[in-house]
């Protein structure tokens, strides 16, 4: 059975199933340094065969990573969702933004409702995020979705940290939601230009 992918809306952004059409934007990044934190830099072949996989893994896990498009442009700035390749412990909620497209909160918007969508459509009763300790910008921007360092969760290889996302309880109970929308809010102001380190 085909699994239909679920389009999401956000304040500026569109979620929605990866395209042939957007292959080159992604096997630009992950041949790039930009994905030294995620297994890249990759050569062509290996570039394509994870954009394939990224396909896939909708139709065999019954969900995946979304293209990241702008609403008003429909320019692609990365992808976010979910991701739990054979052997992984548990399911992730991944991003991953174009080097162009950095430092303007899209990853905190897609991922924030890449979440919401799993927690509420999908039952997920909570996730995490398997995060090189040297991507610094990532964990940064886990640690604004509300997830916390689990030292005691099983890793991937022994070499990843995971960080783990609040339960939607945890998140119906506290002001993490509302924190989350506030800082999205701020970046969809023409008039915000934030300070210091980029991030996603």
């Amino acid at each position: 059975m085909t699994v239909t992918i679920p389009t999401l809306e956000t304040n500026r952004l569109i979620l929605r199933a990866p395209e042939a059409v957007d292959y080159p934007d992604f096997k630009a990044t992950f041949t790039s340094y930009r994905s030294r934190f995620m297994g890249g830099p990759l050569n062509a072949y290996e570039a394509w065969m994870l954009y394939a996989a990224e396909i896939g893994h909708w139709q065999i896990k019954g969900f995946g990573m979304w293209m990241i498009h702008d609403k008003a442009t429909d320019e692609t700035y990365g992808m976010a969702g979910g991701w739990q390749p054979a052997g992984w412990p548990e399911r992730e909620i991944a991003w991953i933004i174009w080097p162009g497209a950095a430092g303007k909160g899209y990853a905190l918007e897609a991922s924030h409702a890449a979440r919401a969508y799993y927690y509420d459509q999908q039952g997920w009763n909570g996730a995490v995020s398997y995060i090189d300790p040297k991507n610094l910008d990532s964990i940064r921007l886990a640690e604004r979705l509300g997830a916390k360092k689990d030292p005691e969760a099983a890793t991937i290889d022994g070499n990843d940290a995971v960080y783990r996302h609040p339960s939607p309880a945890d998140l119906q109970n506290s002001q993490i939601g509302d924190a989350i929308e506030m800082e999205i809010n701020h970046y969809a102001d023409p008039l915000f230009k934030p300070k210091g380190w980029a991030i996603d």
